[in-house]
């Protein structure tokens, strides 16, 4: 049998040496579309795209778009505008998309045909596109799940598509794309910084349109997913919030969404940063498990060397929400990330939720402590498992300690 502790690392990607995640396809099986689709319709996209990463470096190309009929279509792919909104709905959004897929190697981004063109072009645009689209054969209506992004609907193999309508592209993203010279990772930072969404970033991060010319690929989505929050957060650490001055007082903060509950510590300290996921018993990875699952993964200030390989996406997608935080109050400090998820969180639905649960908490007012312990003794109350659990867990509580320990001292 595999174990709670590996499923809670792994969520999906097949450490368990299996070829498919017996979890995701259960809820897969479940959760089956009622609604029909034909081979063939006129629609439009939010604009979206999702690229698979399964057979890499041959990987598997979608636009997504919908027949359906509405006024906002944008919503059903921009996860900046989700938070509050059910799982239910969020579902719903999702399983009106269809994902029409071919085959590409990553490397095609340097030449693309007129496919892979139309696709890159549907996704410069900043708004919903009309698009006419042709599948090798009816949509199978069927809904998979996955830990890094959104729920996925209906998918075919993609025969033709063609845009109805000329894509609304900014001129800055044109400028970016256009630029041959300019690296990814300075081109995501620009956009990011002229006010372009992460939502909208990792899509053209995945669709190949950014970097060097000879060095572009296709990204998989769950991969660039991860590289936006990561590089976004780690320029504005290096380059911003490590010049401030540190905060004075330990600030707690709270979000509570789609059965996450997460409690945001800040730290009167220079900037070190961890994240604590707690899975309860019957959860989405617990099924089987009697006790809950508690994984770390944390920074001091010199920053990581390698990647979050326990927490993963999610630890990205938090430090970012607070890098924005500290860089707006152009304030220093520490941070720890609690977060307790529920057993009635039934589905995964993607580290969007993780960065907008977190950009809320802090969006509130705190409540202020002046000692660790203070405000550990009041998070105790409001956690569900000990406090005593994630101590064990914890490096920066231990570090913290043991920092005061020191000055005591003297």
């Amino acid at each position: 049998m595999i174990s709670a502790e590996l499923c809670v690392r792994c969520k999906g990607k097949l450490l368990c040496g299996l070829s498919y995640c017996p979890i995701l396809q259960n809820y897969s099986t479940q959760l089956r579309i009622t609604k029909d689709f034909e081979s063939a319709f006129d629609g439009a996209s939010p604009p979206s795209i999702f690229v698979s990463w399964h057979d890499y470096p041959k990987v598997t190309v979608s636009p997504l778009s919908t027949p359906e009929t509405a006024d906002d279509v944008s919503i059903f792919d921009n996860p900046e505008r989700w938070y509050g909104i059910s799982a239910e709905r969020i579902i719903e959004f999702r399983s009106a998309l269809i994902m029409a897929g071919k085959k590409f190697h990553v490397e095609d981004a340097r030449s693309p045909n007129r496919e892979l063109s139309t696709m890159q072009e549907l996704t410069m645009s900043l708004s919903q596109t009309d698009v006419d689209v042709e599948l090798e054969k009816k949509p199978q209506l069927i809904l998979s799940f996955c830990s890094f992004f959104g729920p996925l609907g209906p998918k075919a193999p993609l025969k033709k598509i063609e845009l109805a309508a000329n894509p609304k592209v900014h001129r800055k993203v044109e400028y970016v794309v256009s630029d041959i010279d300019f690296k990814a990772k300075d081109a995501l930072i620009k956009l990011y910084k002229d006010g372009f969404s992460v939502s909208f970033l990792h899509k053209l991060l995945s669709a190949g349109l950014l970097g060097i010319e000879k060095n572009r690929k296709i990204v998989p989505t769950r991969w660039s997913i991860t590289a936006v929050d990561s590089n976004i957060s780690q320029h504005i650490i290096d380059n911003e919030i490590k010049g401030f001055t540190t905060i004075d007082k330990y600030e707690l903060y709270h979000s509570f969404y789609l059965e996450n509950d997460f409690w945001v510590l800040l730290l009167p300290s220079v900037w070190a940063f961890e994240q604590l996921e707690c899975w309860l018993p019957q959860g989405i990875w617990t099924k089987m498990a009697k006790e809950h699952q508690i994984i770390q993964d944390h920074e001091f200030y010199e920053g990581r060397k390698d990647y979050a390989s326990n927490v993963e996406g999610a630890y990205y997608a938090a430090r970012l929400a607070v890098a924005e935080h500290l860089a707006e109050r152009k304030r220093q400090a520490a941070c720890i990330v609690f977060r307790e998820i529920s057993d009635k969180y039934v589905v995964p639905l993607g580290v969007w939720q993780i960065r907008e649960n977190v950009r809320h908490a802090l969006k509130q007012q705190p409540i202020r402590f002046e000692t660790l312990d203070s405000a550990l003794q009041f998070l105790s109350s409001k956690l569900r498992v000990p406090m005593e659990e994630y101590k064990k867990a914890s490096a920066l509580i231990l570090y913290f300690k043991k920092q005061k320990r020191i000055t005591n001292w003297f």
